[in-house]
Order: C-alpha cells, then sequence, then structure tokens
C-alpha cells in the first residue's frame, strides 16, 4: 500500500470516528461537568479553560469568573 492510498485509509477512518463522536455527543445529556483545559480548536496549540462534559467529553460552557479562580486556585 502506497503512502497516498494510506493516507487516504486513515482520513476516512478519522471522519468515521468523528461522526460516531459526534452522535455520541449529541445523544449525551451531559449529567456532569468538570472545569479543564482543552485546545481551543482540533488544529490549535492555544489552550482555554472550558466546562466539559465527564461521560462525552464535549465542551458545555464557559466557567464564570469565581469559578476560574477557585479552578486556578488548585
Amino acid at each position: 500500500m502506497g503512502k497516498t492510498q494510506k493516507v487516504a485509509t486513515l482520513l476516512g477512518e478519522r471522519q468515521k470516528i468523528e461522526k460516531e463522536i459526534e452522535e455520541i455527543q449529541k445523544s449525551c445529556q451531559h449529567p456532569t461537568k468538570s472545569i479543564k483545559n482543552v485546545r481551543e480548536r482540533l488544529d490549535s496549540q492555544i489552550m482555554v479553560i472550558r466546562y466539559v462534559c465527564n461521560e462525552c467529553y464535549l465542551i458545555i460552557g464557559i466557567p464564570n469568573n469565581d469559578d476560574l479562580q477557585n479552578f486556578l486556585k488548585q
């Protein structure tokens, strides 16, 4: 298998995985959340602090100033 074909196969697999993750996140009720450092975007190296669902890892919000300060004190 050549490099081009291998890359095309891997990109296809990644697309399927991303779609499956999206479906899981859409159906999740987000019962619990935590404040975590996450990438701003998938292609970014910039880290931001956000609320993230503990079940499906979807970013679900931005913490308020009090929660942010408590997180930074830890």
